[in-house]
């Protein structure tokens, strides 16, 4: 019998992943079953293979050829529902139980622990992202949280307080330091500036599908704002150096969470937070991705999870399906891999189809975000506090092997969800090279590392926090192996190529999605957009379908399920420093 993908009967598979307890997310040992337990709500004894179709909307398609999707991420469920829309028979393979790939979170007792947004570009009506997650099913009727303060930056006298709003935060640093006018001034008419810009209009359509008039109609929307990009993709660290006040040289770096960040990606975040479009999805990561596998399996969409991809098949120089790691074989006309960048391309595919620039891509000299995350479930209310402050040391302290300057200490009292009345999600989220934990997993010394982080943080959390120790009812790290396990991107990464002045010129001029050599292939993900973020991943999902769409020579449709607009509701956690 086939299925509807042509290949031998895919029948629902039985969850067998065995649920240990242990450290690190999803209630799994480090080194088994990554993800077997991650729940909220139930979810670990979900069926391996899920289905759903709602007549409505779904029967009205006709499905034409079919598309194998590899990874329920963000960018393979975006590419799997505008597959849908445009009559496609899509399969989405994935190797855990749920969705969400890097878009997730977790839950230990009381508390649920996000991996993920900390804001979302398009949450304001508008603008492209937002259309999107229309489109998607992500934002309707879902409580976005603003935040008027990005985060506070202190060295224990002084204290810079990102404001959103450009006008504020102006004043506050002058106030600091008018002796810095200039770059002050600088920096926020850079942030008056991109307000009005709207970046989803970079993925709105593949620039080699685009006519002549959209070239025309795309120039005049971006040249307004290229001068500024070119000016200002330079990084936060070398523009602190403009700077003459020693803590605004010591702050400013950390303004946009790492020093080598383009200050305007900064600026761009700090004008759609005080725009109202990079607010919080209540309810955080994990509940955001199954919003859209709702929307996705409402399209009639089908996602089956235990499937994990072992080869990618192809015949006659193009991609015709996958082999599993249980030998079944199915087959398709076209093949995404939503799935890790570097495992795609020397592993499903051998390497057959990498070719020197390909190579040097995946060679490790570009910039990559590893890190590690403590989360702790606290019993106290942390909403009197700024809901992010980076703490910048008197002494720098080695931790994880490398000599660190600053801390930042966040936590997510603004989302109720998160946690019960009274009690509190706190993080710390801090670079950790991916071969300082690869030389000691599998042994006793890579648990007690761990452990021996999470005290020496808390340690520093309670002389700013005192008392909290006490009041810490849950500890749980990840390590970049930790991420490496459950998602399968290379060393962990977080984001596929940092963002960074060196990587912002692909982020402008795009990544290419094909291999040399291989027709009905495509990628999508973070690792074909630099600076990886919800949103690109979402964005170029519906890039590989638009891709599909030209070269049969079909229109592209999207439409917009039913539902009420978001809810805005500011947080009620900011607060600021005597």
């Amino acid at each position: 019998m086939q299925t509807p993908c042509g290949g031998a009967e895919a029948k629902p598979l039985q969850t067998t992943a065995k649920h240990h307890a242990g450290r690190g997310p999803f209630g799994t040992t480090e080194c088994d079953n990554f993800g077997a337990t991650l729940v909220t709500g139930g979810n670990s004894g979900r069926d391996a293979y899920i289905s759903a179709r709602l007549p409505a909307e779904s029967e009205s398609l006709v499905a034409e050829k079919r598309i194998l999707i590899i990874g329920a991420g963000i960018a393979g469920l975006a590419a799997g529902c505008y597959a849908r829309m445009n009559g496609y028979d899509v399969q989405i393979l994935e190797q855990h139980t749920l969705p969400g790939g890097l878009c997730m979170s977790w839950k230990r007792k009381d508390y649920i622990f996000d991996g993920c947004i900390h804001y979302l570009f398009g949450t304001a009506p508008g603008n492209s992202f937002y259309r999107m997650w229309e489109e998607l099913g992500a934002i309707q009727g879902r409580t976005m949280i603003s935040h008027t303060e990005y985060q506070h930056i202190t060295d224990g006298q002084r204290t810079l307080i990102v404001y959103a709003d450009p006008d504020q935060l102006e004043a506050h640093m002058l106030e600091l330091s008018p002796q810095d006018a200039g770059p002050i001034k600088a920096l926020c008419r850079g942030i008056r500036h991109f307000q009005t810009f709207d970046l989803g209009v970079l993925y709105d359509r593949p620039r080699n599908l685009m006519t002549g008039n959209e070239w025309r109609r795309f120039g005049m929307k971006m040249m307004p704002f290229l001068p500024a990009m070119l000016r200002w993709g330079i990084s936060a660290k070398q523009f602190a150096q403009r700077f003459r006040d020693p803590f605004l040289r010591r702050a400013v770096p950390q303004m946009f969470s790492w020093e080598d960040a383009p200050v305007m990606m900064g600026m761009m975040l700090l004008a759609y937070q005080h725009t109202g479009n990079a607010a919080y999805p209540q309810g955080g990561s994990l509940e955001f991705a199954q919003a859209i596998e709702k929307r996705f399996l409402a399209l009639g969409g089908r996602v089956e999870y235990n499937a994990q991809v072992e080869r990618i098949l192809t015949r006659d120089g193009r991609a015709a399906g996958v082999r599993l790691y249980d030998d079944r074989e199915i087959e398709a006309d076209y093949v995404i891999s939503a799935a890790d960048g570097r495992r795609t391309i020397f592993h499903l595919l051998d390497g057959e189809y990498a070719d020197a620039k390909v190579r040097r891509m995946y060679d490790g000299h570009l910039p990559m975000h590893t890190q590690v995350q403590v989360s702790l479930g606290v019993k106290r209310d942390m909403r009197e506090h700024p809901h992010w402050t980076t703490y910048l040391l008197d002494k720098p302290m080695t931790l994880i092997g490398d000599p660190r300057s600053e801390i930042g200490v966040k936590h997510y009292s603004f989302d109720p969800t998160l946690a019960p009345e009274g009690k509190s999600v706190v993080q710390v989220m801090m670079r950790s090279d991916y071969h300082y934990w690869d030389n000691i997993h599998g042994r006793r010394l890579y648990d007690t590392e761990q452990r021996q982080v999470t005290d020496l943080l808390l340690a520093r959390i309670e002389a700013w926090h005192p008392g909290i120790t006490a009041d810490v009812e849950f500890k749980d790290e990840a390590t970049p192996l930790t991420y490496e396990r459950f998602t399968g991107n290379w060393q962990g990464a977080t984001c596929g190529w940092l963002l960074t002045p060196e990587t912002m010129r692909m982020l402008i001029f795009g990544v290419k999605r094909t291999l040399p050599g291989l027709k009905n292939f495509w990628m999508a993900g973070q690792w074909v957009e630099p600076g990886g973020s919800v949103p690109m991943a979402a964005a170029s999902g519906r890039t590989a379908i638009q891709l599909i769409c030209a070269q049969e020579g079909k229109p592209f449709t999207a439409t917009v399920p039913s539902g009420t607009p978001p809810v805005y509701a500011p947080a009620d956690t900011e607060a600021v420093h005597a």
